[in-house]
């Protein structure tokens, strides 16, 4: 799991309180600042990014939610799943984009769960949808420096 920026950004400012008592070794201040230098550059590029990621997944994911709804048995699912993929991000706050991603995940979770159990060719083909959609977003996420 990726850490949110600001899970980054409250460490960071407690390794910077911590490393400002007087009695901190020469080395291990250094060697708190070159990790801080890293964590911040780190920070910075998720931080420039993560409202962009997150609404094209948003979008990916309510697209397969409409490919789900169609090929669901079950109507109150079916209903559910619809729903969610007529919605749409009203806000491109961090916050709201990520509340917003947890709950489409947590459909998506369901409906891979159902495809997973059948066997006919409509829900093979939208389980191979979902996995090259959960590859393009872990690309998304890939930061410049990643050897991978």
């Amino acid at each position: 799991m990726t850490p949110a920026v600001s899970q980054v950004l409250a460490d960071l400012a407690g390794r910077v309180a911590r490393n400002a008592a007087p009695n901190i070794p020469a080395a291990d201040r250094a060697g708190e600042l070159g990790l801080s230098a890293l964590l911040l550059g780190l920070a910075a590029e998720m931080w420039d990014g993560a409202a962009e990621i997150l609404a094209q997944e948003n979008a990916d994911l309510r697209a397969l939610l409409a490919a789900g709804a169609k090929v669901w048995g079950e109507d109150t699912r079916r209903r559910w799943l619809d729903a969610l993929s007529q919605g749409r991000d009203e806000s491109l706050r961090l916050s709201a984009l990520q509340s917003a991603n947890g709950e489409l995940k947590v459909a998506l979770i369901a409906l891979h769960a159902e495809l997973e159990r059948r066997d006919d060719p409509e829900a093979r083909a939208l389980e191979s949808q979902i996995w090259r959609a959960l590859v393009a977003a872990s690309d998304r996420r890939r930061l410049s420096g990643s050897p991978v």
